[in-house]
């Protein structure tokens, strides 16, 4: 690849952008990035309870529209929609679709059996537990109220309630952060558990990394 990948980041909360914009500043600068972001997807998964066949389709189009741009990777930076995000791996074959979490789990699953999934938004804790090899044990953990928190503009308490909440999750061998807007927010969770944290932003950085330099 002569120039510099394009990769497209494709978000359904706001949040999202500034944690995976920073991991790509650290660890990859060159990277061009666009940024597509409908944050209605979240509020009206929230509402529906559950993925739909629409739902699919948003995704879809999304796909379709970053790869008319000629983006050489998409990244969905959305937790909560796997297998959405997998119609879209299906429907653009040829070029890296990565999953928020794929390549955190790839990375958690090396450093112990029991995992702390760490959530502030609860269908991410439905949908991202069977993504995990069933060889180790998710240990499911809810920040009641932080993401409310951080919607009204409040990053100390929605960091110190992801803190608080880690602490049910000191018997594990490592948590994941399972959202890219919680990220920021590893330092205090090791702090408050005393346990190695894995991040998606980070994780995601370093797979596509790899796989496109691969490709070039």
């Amino acid at each position: 690849m002569t120039t510099a990948p394009r990769v497209a980041l494709i978000h359904a909360l706001k949040h999202s952008i500034a944690p995976i914009e920073a991991a790509f500043a650290k660890a990859w600068p060159e990277a061009r990035l666009m940024n597509l972001l409908d944050d209605s997807l979240s509020a009206d998964l929230a509402r529906e309870g559950a993925l739909t066949d629409a739902m699919t389709g948003r995704f879809l189009a999304l796909g379709h529209y970053a790869t008319a741009t000629a983006a050489d990777a998409i990244l969905f930076t959305c937790s909560a929609f796997g297998p959405c995000i997998e119609a879209v791996a299906r429907a653009h074959a040829s070029i890296p679709v990565l999953k928020p979490n794929e390549a955190m789990i790839e990375r958690a699953v090396t450093m112990g059996k029991r995992i702390g999934l760490l959530s502030t938004f609860p269908p991410t804790l439905a949908s991202m537990p069977p993504e995990f090899p069933a060889s180790v044990q998710i240990v499911p953990k809810l920040a009641e109220g932080a993401l409310a928190a951080l919607d009204r503009g409040d990053r100390a308490a929605h960091d110190r309630l992801l803190a608080e909440a880690s602490r049910d999750l000191r018997d594990c061998d490592v948590i994941a952060l399972a959202q890219f807007s919680i990220a920021a927010a590893a330092p205090l969770v090791a702090e408050a558990t005393g346990r190695p944290v894995v991040t998606t932003p980070d994780s995601a950085v370093d797979k596509l990394m790899r796989l496109l330099k691969a490709k070039a």
